[in-house]
């Protein structure tokens, strides 16, 4: 596990999403971007790829985003009510898949066909880029890269030893006792890590979830 082995505190500040996002205003703010990088590549690599978009296209669409939001972060504010980030990511990396499909026409076929068992969508079944609303496909991305995010978030702010007892019996669902044997702790350390890491992780993917958190 290469989980960086630190104490979490309850009363850490965790950035918001509204301070991740004037941040991200400065383009000398590494550590930030570094920051948004981690949470959202996944997210618009897979929608790049399920638009039946090889490998080097979902790249390219990944870096034209990041680029894209670069630019157009300092006039993006911050308001749920008038335009949500989920929403606003989600023209621009509907606009960035567009671009890709036309450069595709302009330069002949694709060199990497997709396996015929592909589920992936088509171009045309991707939302309008100019749609005002993410598409039900978007809205499960989203919320399954969100939980993903989450726990890579948990995974960072908690000592490696809680999160491998957390894995072990609640993700991969083994017995108090079989864990406590395994990982040679006692079951009193299992029931603490299930709480402990199952209340972190909550609190986390509420607070994504919520927009009020990266």
């Amino acid at each position: 596990m290469t989980t960086r082995a630190a104490k979490f505190d309850d009363d850490e500040l965790i950035p918001t999403r509204a301070s991740l996002l004037a941040g991200l205003k400065y383009w000398d703010n590494a550590e930030r971007w570094q920051d948004f990088f981690n949470t959202y590549w996944r997210l618009i690599y897979g929608r790049a790829r399920r638009a039946q978009l090889t490998e080097q296209e979902a790249q390219e669409v990944v870096q034209e985003t990041v680029i894209s939001v670069a630019k157009q972060i300092p006039e993006f504010h911050y308001d749920p009510a008038v335009c949500a980030f989920k929403t606003w990511l989600f023209r621009i990396v509907s606009r960035r898949i567009a671009d890709q499909f036309r450069k595709r026409r302009r330069a002949g076929p694709t060199l990497e066909p997709l396996a015929d068992d592909d589920e992936g969508a088509s171009f045309e079944s991707i939302a309008d880029p100019a749609s005002l609303l993410p598409d039900a496909a978007w809205e499960m991305e989203w919320e399954e890269n969100l939980i993903a995010a989450a726990m890579e978030r948990v995974k960072r702010r908690l000592k490696p030893v809680q999160f491998q007892i957390f894995d072990y019996h609640v993700l991969q669902k083994h017995g108090a006792l079989d864990t406590a044997r395994h990982l040679r702790t006692n079951v009193a350390s299992v029931y603490v890590a299930k709480h402990r890491v199952g209340q972190v992780l909550k609190r986390e993917v509420e607070a994504l979830r919520n927009g009020s958190n990266l």
